[in-house]
């Protein structure tokens, strides 16, 4: 039998991440990989897809205005935050059910090396936030002639 150090945070880093799972919310990382315990109030879906020439991350922000959303790159980590606001409230209207989610959102995803942070475009329109991420020359794949010897 292995005897296994009692490590109370461990078991509060395993609760938090029970917490994501049941609440439908990512984890944030920090720059050192381990898990951050601020949460944001939702999380936008979002799809990423990969050709030869670039990374494809596609987010949605239904109901967000382009002012309110920000994507920074730093070292390596793709960051998107913002905020959906709830409308008002105005006299003499009556919310008989509120199902979707408001407030901030932060995503991050950590890039591969390749990267080319230089040539990295952000477009938004009609609530979907596209961001292009092209590959270095360095990843794209070079076919080598062999010579008969």
């Amino acid at each position: 039998m292995n005897l296994v150090r009692w490590d109370p945070f461990r078991e509060l880093e395993e609760m938090s991440n029970r917490l994501n799972r049941i609440f439908h919310r990512p984890a944030r990382r920090t720059g050192n990989g381990k898990e951050a315990l601020t949460i944001a109030d939702w999380a936008p879906s979002v799809d990423i897809s990969e050709t030869d020439s670039e990374y494809l991350i596609k987010g949605e922000l239904p109901g967000v205005k382009k002012e309110d959303v920000k994507v920074m790159l730093q070292d390596g980590v793709l960051t998107i935050q913002g905020e959906r606001k709830q409308e008002k409230e105005e006299k003499g209207k009556k919310f008989h059910r509120v199902e979707r989610s408001y407030g901030s959102f932060v995503r991050s995803f950590t890039l591969p090396d390749y990267v080319d942070d230089a040539k990295v475009k952000a477009e938004f329109k009609e609530g979907i936030l596209n961001l292009h991420l092209p590959k270095s020359e360095k990843a794209k794949p070079k076919a080598i002639e062999v010579s008969a010897g």
